[in-house]
């Protein structure tokens, strides 16, 4: 999806050559099908070959796969999920990233007033 994602399209030879020790060309086929499959992307013929495209934009496929997570991970707790990355090993946020992440929560406090 990455590869996909980055180049806005890309065809499945393209997504074989961007990946790194790439399978063969039937794996990356198979798997580009079944995220067709799942709706995280689309073909459009161009003559013999397909160019996927993502279905919808990355940020919101980000949200869905990060809920997806916290769903079954962390029971649905926000906290939960944000207490782990936190605590990850070698996560350590500089200053400027403590201060984003402070104004976040502060906006969810005045949301939730």
């Amino acid at each position: 999806m990455n590869i996909v994602y980055e180049r806005g399209q890309a065809t499945a030879v393209e997504v074989r050559d961007a990946l790194p020790d790439p399978p063969s060309n039937s794996a990356v086929r198979t798997m580009l099908r079944i995220l067709e499959d799942k709706g995280h992307l689309y073909h459009e013929q161009d003559g013999p070959r397909y160019i996927f495209l993502p279905t919808v934009p990355r940020e919101e496929a980000r949200g869905k796969a990060l809920n997806r997570i916290v769903r079954t991970f962390f029971d649905g707790s926000t906290e939960g999920a944000m207490a782990a990355l936190l605590d990850l090993e070698g996560g350590r946020l500089d200053t400027e990233a403590l201060g984003r992440l402070s104004d976040l929560i502060e906006r969810a406090r005045k949301e939730e007033s």
